[in-house]
Formats: structure tokens, C-alpha cells, sequence
């Protein structure tokens, strides 16, 4: 095995330096700087961590899988989006959020805070920013401001989302239950909830905003944080951020009866032309079915243990043999990323484009040849976001297999010491910027960070605790996760300025989860 040394753990580093300095300093696209730093990653692992052929080979193909796994909830997201902007149903949603407060920060809140984290809560990777960005966008704000607001807004509900895949990770990384990780979890993220609510509004019109938004994310905030805590205390925490979400909802919707929201506020963005038309008559349950038709989509197969199990019928799964470097570094045999066919995030929102398209089509919504222009607008948003998500993906894949990742938290890990816990959200981020995935991020980095707070004489619930609050804030700064949004909103190939816009909102969140460490331990 390779020692870590200052030398090591900079060449470790280079990959991500070469993506960050491209894409935040220089503003390149993600399939450029994807593609810097998937050379960069590939020379070093090749002539300085010991990586041959087969094992680059192999990478490069759970790379392709885990492509893949994204890619088709990415595809599947814009296909659902042509389908109902096709029918004018977005701009529908928009005007209508428009209508239920005059309050643009209330408005701004209630979808890229409130909404966008029930829809984590219910569904995955992607889906948040994939759907309650353009919404933010068609209620007339501005494309970027609605990507980095709705970017941070879901943040808090990521760890315990996605029905607590992070969670269930986390538990078989550590060998730790659920019910001992689950207190200290949900009090990191719920303090989060209130950061992320004021992050995203401070977006959209500074402290200004935060200063007239402050008991709505005081109230809602609460609400949510509560409800998630709860939840996840008593052993429900695959459902504790979907509840948490609807729980805000309900709150949200009847704070828009208090007259201080019920008046209007200066824009400081230009609303869209498409906000102010009339859309034959739709009405805003039409216009909102198919994402109503989602969640039962998503929910059924969660609460219904039979059709998952035939919907899970047809998978992809493919075996990968033990692997080792010149250098030692073994990366045991596994197999890769487990798709689902049928019963994968990104098959249930081609179910709900589908039955939505029927819907709209039998209601009359759309114009002739809508079918060609929803699959040429899908085709058209989705060339570059691939593109993006393969290359940063496979720099990802072949750093991992060959130590690098493991490289740079154990080199935090031995020089920090007592001063650990400061930096443990600071690991859990860099592997969920990495791979995109605070699921990953727990499996490559939660036993590593249990290791060391027991080394250290740490708390190890509130070490594992940062680690997985801060994986929740390090995947929506992920390339991966803001191509999705950038491509949702007609921002592709400004992936760049889209990250060089969150990056310094989320390095602070993580600042202040590292000092919180520091405090409580």
C-alpha cells in the first residue's frame, strides 16, 4: 500500500484541481472540464499510483454503469419537462404560485425550498432541481438564480431522502443501526434545513430577502426539521424527508393567508413572457397532474413490496473481480451498479411522461407536432449533460479504484488529528462531489471516518453524523448534479458559471457544519 505524503496526496488531488479550476475560474462546460480531468486522473493513476490496463479498463466500465444509472433519470427528467412545457402546463404552474402569494420570496421559498425537497424526500438524484427549477424559471426567475436557489434549497433533505438510501448506506458502511445513527443525523440536518432555506433565498435577493423571509423559513423550518426528526427517531427514516417535505407544504401553503404575504414585493428578476399568457383554459390541477401522477408513481412501489419485486425483474448487474495496483492498493471484487430496468427513478418518469403526454394530447393541449418537438428538445438538452455525466463519472470511478480518493481523506485524516472533526463534513463532501452521491460517499468514506473519530477519542455518531450532512451538501455542488439542473433550464454548457455561483454558499455551510463538530464534541 502507498504512503500518503504531501507529494501523494496533491497528485490524489490534481484531478479535482484541474475540474475546479476549469470550470469555477475558467467557466468551461462539464463535458470539457470532465474531460481535463478525466486525462488528468488517468495519468495519474497510471504513472504514479501503480493503475495497468485491466484495472483502468474495468473502472472506466462501473464508470459507464454508473453513467448510466444517471443518465437515464437525466433523460427521463427532461423527456417529463418537454412533455408538460410542451402543453403550457409549467407556465401554468408558475402563474399560479404567482397568484397564491404577490410575495416573490414567499413564491421563491415555497418552490425551491418546500417543494423541490418533498421531491427529494419521494424520489432521487436529480429529480429536485430537475423539476422545481424550470417551475422557479416559468414563475419568472431568473434561469440561473432558480438552478443555484433550488440547488442549495434540497440540500438538508438529501441524507435521509431518496426513501433513506443515504441512511440505509451509511448503516452498512459502518456496522452501525439506524437507530443509533438517526438522533445526531436528523439534529445535523435539521439545523441544516433553516441554513439551506436562508443560503437559497440570500440567491435570490441578499439579505434583504433573508430579512423578509425570515419567519416563513423560522415557521416551515421548524415544521420540516421536527417532522424529519421524529420521523427518523422512531425508525421511519426511509420516509422521514418525504413526510418532513409534506409537512412543509401544508405549513407553507397556509402561511401564503397571512397578509404580509398575501403583498407584493419589488421583482428583482423579469418575469417570463410565458407567465403572463393565457393557456386555453387550463386549469392548475391539470397543469400539475403529472407531477401529482409522479409521487404516486414513485411512492407506489415503496409502499407496495410486490411490484417492486416485479418491476425489478429485469436488471443489469455486472460482476467485477478483485483488482490490485502495483502498489498494493486492492479494490475488492464487487459487483457494479445494480440498474433496474423497470423499476429504476429514471423508468417511473418515463411512466409519468408517458401517461402525461396521453393526458394532455386526449385534453386538447397540444399543437400539431408536439411528439417531434418533445423528443427534439429532450435530444437537444441531453447531448451535452451526457457528455458531462460520463466523463466526470469515469474520473471518479478510476480515482477510487486506485486509492486516490481514499489517498486525500486519509491525508486529512492523519495530519489534522484532535482537529478532526472540523474537517470530517469536509470528507464527506469531497466524496459526494466526487461521485455525486452521498449514497457513495458514506460507502467509501463512513467506515474511514468511524475509524478515526475511534482513533482520535471522538463521538462517533456526531463524526458520522457531519460526514453525512456534509456528503448531502458536496453532491448538489456535484458536476454531475448541476448539469441536471443547468439542462433543465436551458443553461447547457454554463455549467460553470452555475457552480461558480453555489460553491461558495455551500463551502460555508460546510464551514459551519465543521465548527458545530467542533463545538458539540
Amino acid at each position: 500500500m502507498f504512503s500518503v505524503n504531501l507529494v501523494t496526496w496533491l497528485l490524489a488531488f490534481s484531478p479535482i484541481a484541474v475540474v475546479l479550476l476549469l470550470m469555477v475560474g475558467l467557466r468551461w462546460g462539464a463535458a470539457k472540464a470532465g474531460a481535463a480531468g478525466w486525462l488528468t486522473a488517468l495519468a495519474a493513476a497510471v504513472l504514479f499510483f501503480g493503475a495497468d490496463a485491466r484495472l483502468v479498463a474495468f473502472s472506466q466500465v462501473k464508470g459507464i454503469l454508473l453513467s448510466f444509472y444517471v443518465l437515464y433519470i437525466i433523460w427521463m427528467a427532461l423527456l417529463l419537462y418537454s412533455v408538460v412545457a410542451e402543453a403550457g402546463a409549467v407556465e401554468v404552474i408558475g402563474l399560479s404560485f404567482s397568484r397564491l402569494t404577490q410575495d416573490r420570496t414567499m413564491q421563491f421559498l415555497l418552490l425551491g425550498w418546500v417543494f423541490s425537497s418533498f421531491l427529494q424526500g419521494a424520489g432521487g438524484f436529480g429529480v429536485p432541481v430537475a423539476v422545481a427549477a424550470p417551475l422557479l424559471m416559468a414563475a419568472g426567475f431568473d434561469p440561473s438564480v432558480a438552478v443555484v436557489g433550488t440547488l442549495l434549497g434540497h440540500t438538508w433533505s438529501v441524507s435521509l431522502g431518496s426513501m433513506g438510501s443515504s441512511h440505509q448506506a451509511l448503516m452498512a458502511a459502518t456496522g452501525l443501526s439506524g437507530e443509533a445513527l438517526a438522533p445526531w443525523a436528523a439534529t445535523y440536518l435539521g439545523i441544516l434545513c433553516f441554513a439551506a432555506g436562508a443560503a437559497m433565498v440570500h440567491v435570490y435577493g441578499g439579505f434583504r430577502s433573508v430579512w423578509r423571509g425570515a419567519i416563513p423559513i423560522l415557521v416551515i423550518g421548524t415544521a420540516m426539521s421536527v417532522t424529519q426528526y421524529v420521523v427518523a427517531t422512531a425508525g421511519l427514516w426511509n420516509l422521514s424527508a418525504f413526510l418532513a417535505g409534506t409537512v412543509g407544504l401544508v405549513v407553507g401553503g397556509l402561511l401564503t393567508r397571512l397578509p404580509a404575504l398575501q403583498r407584493g414585493e419589488a421583482r428583482l428578476t423579469s418575469p417570463s413572457g410565458a407567465v403572463e399568457a393565457s393557456h386555453h383554459g387550463m386549469s392548475v390541477l391539470w397543469a400539475a397532474a403529472p407531477y401529482l401522477l409522479l409521487i404516486i408513481i414513485v411512492l407506489l412501489p415503496e409502499m407496495w413490496p410486490t411490484l417492486t419485486a416485479w418491476l425489478d425483474r429485469v436488471q443489469i448487474q455486472v460482476a467485477f473481480p478483485e483488482m490490485r495496483t502495483a502498489l498494493g492498493w486492492v479494490q475488492p471484487a464487487e459487483n457494479g451498479r445494480n440498474i433496474s430496468i423497470f423499476g429504476h427513478p429514471g423508468a417511473l418518469l418515463l411512466y409519468t411522461s408517458l401517461l402525461s403526454y396521453l393526458f394532455y394530447r386526449r385534453q386538447g393541449f397540444y399543437a400539431a407536432g408536439a411528439a417531434k418537438r418533445i423528443v427534439s428538445r429532450t435530444l437537444s438538452g441531453s447531448i451535452a449533460s451526457s457528455l458531462g455525466i460520463v466523463t466526470m463519472v469515469g474520473f471518479a470511478m478510476l480515482m477510487s479504484s486506485v486509492g486516490m480518493t481514499f489517498a486525500l481523506a486519509q491525508g486529512i485524516s492523519e495530519t489534522m488529528g484532535r482537529a478532526y472533526p472540523f474537517f470530517a463534513p469536509f470528507v464527506g463532501a469531497l466524496g459526494a462531489f466526487m461521485t455525486g452521491s452521498n449514497t457513495n460517499s458514506n460507502v467509501i468514506f463512513g467506515q474511514l471516518q468511524r475509524n478515526t473519530a475511534e482513533l482520535i477519542g471522538s463521538d462517533v455518531l456526531i463524526v458520522l453524523a457531519a460526514q453525512t450532512a456534509g456528503a448531502a451538501i458536496g453532491s448538489v455542488l456535484a458536476p454531475a448534479k448541476v448539469i441536471v439542473g443547468a439542462s433543465t433550464c436551458g443553461l447547457a454548457g454554463q455549467e460553470g458559471r452555475v457552480l461558480r455561483a453555489t460553491v461558495g454558499y455551500g463551502v460555508l455551510l460546510i464551514l459551519s457544519l465543521g465548527v458545530l463538530t467542533m463545538l458539540v464534541i
